[in-house]
């Protein structure tokens, strides 16, 4: 699994032209899932997010998590995270899963949040074209693939 997370002021998610979701203050997380990714890989990251501490503190220090300051988290599936660039110039998406794994493993990551951290994630719908508008704060900008833990 991959997973591009940043630290947003608010973001919102729209589905033909409708908002479908939205957060204030917490993390979008881009997840992109490979064939080989299960439920040893889901719960490793869920609690690598849950408790990265990339929230500034009354110092103004990044020392706080997600947990600590209460935030908000979408989860967003991204297939095209793991395109493979090295030919040509079209993206190869061999290694990205296929829909059924994909929404599969997906579900069980949201569910992690909920389940083990008390988090409400909102998400995007799997398989749509979707629009996402947020606003970076910092920028923070964390990218963490399981496959090198």
């Amino acid at each position: 699994m991959r997973a591009v997370i940043q630290r947003v002021n608010y973001a919102k998610l729209r589905v033909e032209g409708s908002i479908f979701s939205k957060i204030s203050n917490g993390l979008v997380v881009l997840l992109g899932i490979t064939h080989d990714d299960g439920i040893e890989d889901v719960k490793w990251l869920a609690k690598k997010i849950a408790n990265l501490r990339i929230f500034n503190d009354e110092a103004l220090i990044m020392n706080n998590s997600l947990i600590d300051v209460q935030g908000e988290l979408m989860i967003i599936s991204q297939f095209t995270l793991h395109a493979q660039t090295k030919k040509g110039n079209r993206p190869s998406y061999i290694n990205a899963a296929k829909g059924e794994i994909a929404l599969k493993i997906y579900n069980s990551f949201i569910l992690e949040f909920e389940n083990e951290y008390n988090l409400k994630p909102k998400t995007g719908k799997f398989g749509a074209d979707m629009k996402v508008e947020l606003e970076n704060d910092g920028p923070v900008t964390i990218v963490i693939d399981t496959k090198n833990k």
